[in-house]
């Protein structure tokens, strides 16, 4: 008798993450199921549902008897933050999750556990040691940060405020994701280096917490796995590096001797012009997944210059993560 695969509901799946999982769970055998405000027909085998992120609806019907939902919700925040956009990057995070909650708490059989989209954003701008999930949350005047801690703090109280007893619930304060997907930071940082623009920005002591996308799937099945583990994780390789190393490194990655500095005066003119935020670049993010690793958990690429070995490779990357994803777990 055939055994019916797990399904995986992935809200708000479309983007660099969502993406990820989607072909990471589907090729070990499980259903991805993309809830989004645009589905379209595909041909790998990944289902695409309408939802409005607001309001319950027949979308809910997916989560009866699925093996997890994963929240990813958010507008981007790679924008700049006027009113417009404060609003809609705040309610797109709480009220997907809400709606999250509500859709969990009807159901009959409710996924068992619901992972929800966090930052590593809401830890204190730090050049000291790194934070663990009993980090320090704050605002800091020379990070700019005050806006994204007040949304992180929102987006994880919405999670907790939700009555879902029956699913366990994880709060993912995800770092910066490495990939090759439009949607990823890492074609940024590439297009940068092979232009000779990829020197240190601004002063370059800032940290970089980051993890690579496969790592990234790999954390999410095994939270889905280990049911002892709940609440707050922190999903990040355990080496975050200044900026000047992780410049550095991707310039030797890529083979390129030389990368100019973008220097501090000239990044709130850079980042007004890209339509973006200073925030984004001077922010000093140190920060280390201490359950994860306490857990058991192997990290696949655990520095940044095995991360971009891979990633700089000139085969087709998915297709090496798909395969590498059948032994990850």
């Amino acid at each position: 008798m055939k055994t019916k695969p797990c399904k995986i509901i992935l809200a708000g799946g479309s983007g660099f993450f969502g993406g990820a999982l989607a072909r990471y769970f589907l090729n070990i055998g499980w259903e991805p199921v993309i809830l989004s405000r645009s589905p379209r027909q595909r041909l790998d085998g990944v289902r695409e549902v309408r939802w409005d992120a607001q309001t319950l609806g027949p979308w809910q019907m997916e989560l009866e008897g699925a093996t997890a939902l994963v929240n990813l919700t958010g507008r981007s925040v790679d924008c700049r933050y006027n009113g417009k956009n404060r609003k809609e990057i705040l309610e797109s995070r709480i009220m997907s999750t809400r709606v999250c909650g509500q859709a969990i708490r009807a159901c009959s059989n409710p996924p068992p556990v619901w992972l929800n989209a966090s930052t590593a954003i809401i830890y204190k701008h730090t050049f000291g040691p790194a934070w663990d999930e009993e980090g320090e949350i704050g605002a800091a005047k020379e990070a700019k940060d005050a806006f994204s801690i007040e949304v992180a703090q929102a987006w994880e109280r919405e999670v907790e405020l939700a009555l879902t007893t029956r699913s366990r619930k994880v709060i993912l304060r995800t770092a910066m994701g490495l990939g090759h997907a439009r949607n990823s930071v890492f074609p940024v940082l590439r297009r940068l280096v092979r232009l000779g623009l990829g020197g240190t920005i601004g002063s370059g002591k800032q940290y970089v917490s980051w993890i690579h996308e496969l790592d990234f799937c790999r954390a999410m099945h095994w939270l889905m796995l280990h049911e002892d583990i709940s609440g707050i994780v922190n999903v990040a390789a355990p080496e975050p590096v200044t900026n000047r190393e992780m410049m550095a490194v991707l310039r030797q990655a890529l083979g390129m001797p030389f990368g100019l500095p973008a220097l501090s005066a000239f990044l709130e003119p850079g980042a007004f012009l890209l339509r973006t935020e200073t925030e984004l670049i001077v922010k000093s993010r140190r920060v280390i997944p201490c359950r994860l690793l306490d857990s058991g958990f192997v990290f696949r690429f655990p520095n940044i210059r095995e991360a971009f070995a891979d990633l700089c490779q000139p085969a087709h990357h998915s297709e090496r993560s798909c395969n590498a994803s059948r032994a990850s777990s």
